[in-house]
């Protein structure tokens, strides 16, 4: 079997299991009471929280454990807009993650928000300029992605934050994508709040964390006891919060080797798919994408049926994004691309991990060519 599915999940990493081993078997305390056991259990919590600080490169206070990115997306911008709106108006696009979008729908609902959707050109990018024209004085949020979860293209975030920030808005990016792969130093990002997720990392499903500028009021989703700075309540799960730090830190100690390894092998196996497939059509920016993220649409054939022969042939992937359960809309992200309806449902998604090899690409590249002229076959009969 050949795992080409890790945008939607990741192994966990054996140095991941082995300091949760430690810590479940050993250091199972609540870090919030106060005996040996519970200090040992605040001390652990302490020492994730910096590392996860020194990755991003802020202050250990800057940094919320959530459950996963959904919640973390949840909690910057609902948290932010709730905290100390100046006015009732976000701004976001159309392509970002269900957890953005939802939470937009939730205070336009509930809460009168007004949202502007920036828009996309056909690779998935926004135009900055777009941002600058539709600032308002009563814009309390600008939520844009790091990287799209479903076709890999990389928005122009640090243009983008600059325009924000001249406008005295926060700016929050979903980062669950881009972590591991691109640079997530939050000071050159110039970004206010960056979601992450463990099980995106080589962390278990389950954790996730939230940098938040201690500046930005933010009004909690989850109310109770208090922990988090009052932030997220809940006991904090110790095991994840080190199971995330120790992945977010080996994934940045090998991303700069990592990411151009994978590149490579991105663009031979994109470039072996669309020669040997001649209607495939590659989805998403052609440079400015995830190093592991490959993306096609398959005209004439249907996108299940072209991942269920995939996954016969042993290569495991996705037809768009797996965050939309039990979905078979056509993707959000190509609609508003402006691929239409039909060949949406056409997508595949492979994406690699560190671990993958040019052997692995090579396999895929012929597997998926030998898949969707079987597919094409059967329909054709």
């Amino acid at each position: 079997m050949i795992y080409l599915d890790n945008a939607a999940t990741t192994p966990v990493r054996r140095e991941v299991l082995e300091v949760l081993w430690q810590q479940l078997a050993g250091r199972f305390g609540n870090p919030s009471s106060h005996h040996r056991v519970g200090e040992a259990a605040a001390t652990t919590l302490t020492e994730a929280r910096a590392t996860v600080a020194g990755v991003l490169g802020c202050r250990p206070a800057d940094v919320v454990f959530t459950t996963g990115g959904t919640e973390a997306d949840n909690l910057a911008v609902k948290g932010i807009a709730l905290g100390a709106p100046r006015g009732r108006h976000l701004i976001t696009t159309a392509i970002e993650h269900e957890a953005v979008l939802e939470s937009c729908d939730y205070l336009r609902r509930l809460h009168g928000f007004a949202v502007t959707f920036l828009d996309t050109d056909a690779t998935g990018r926004v135009d900055p300029a777009q941002l600058r024209a539709v600032i308002r004085s009563d814009t309390t949020l600008v939520s844009v992605h790091y990287a799209n979860n479903e076709v890999g293209t990389v928005q122009p975030l640090a243009e983008l934050s600059a325009i924000a920030q001249g406008a005295r808005v926060p700016l929050h990016t979903d980062a669950v994508q881009a972590a591991g792969w691109l640079p997530v130093n939050v000071g050159a990002l110039g970004v206010d709040a960056l979601s992450l997720s463990g099980h995106k990392l080589g962390a278990p499903p389950g954790i996730g964390a939230l940098f938040l500028r201690r500046r930005i009021a933010v009004e909690p989703v989850l109310h109770g006891g208090g922990q988090e700075r009052g932030r997220r309540s809940g006991t904090e799960n110790v095991a994840g919060a080190l199971a995330l730090a120790t992945a977010l830190r080996l994934a940045e100690a090998e991303r700069c080797e990592a990411a151009p390894r994978i590149t490579g092998l991105r663009d031979d196996f994109i470039a072996t798919v669309l020669a040997g497939t001649p209607s495939a059509r590659l989805t998403g920016h052609p440079t400015e994408r995830l190093p592991g993220t490959a993306s096609f649409v398959f005209p004439g054939t249907s996108g299940e049926a072209v991942l269920l022969e995939l996954e016969r042939r042993g290569i495991v992937c996705s037809s768009g994004s797996a965050c939309a359960a039990g979905s078979d809309e056509p993707s959000h992200v190509l609609t508003a691309m402006g691929i239409p309806a039909e060949v949406a449902q056409t997508s595949v998604r492979f994406t690699l991990a560190t671990t993958n090899t040019a052997a692995d690409a090579m396999e895929a590249a012929a597997s998926v060519q030998a898949a969707v002229a079987t597919v094409r076959g059967l329909g054709r009969g």
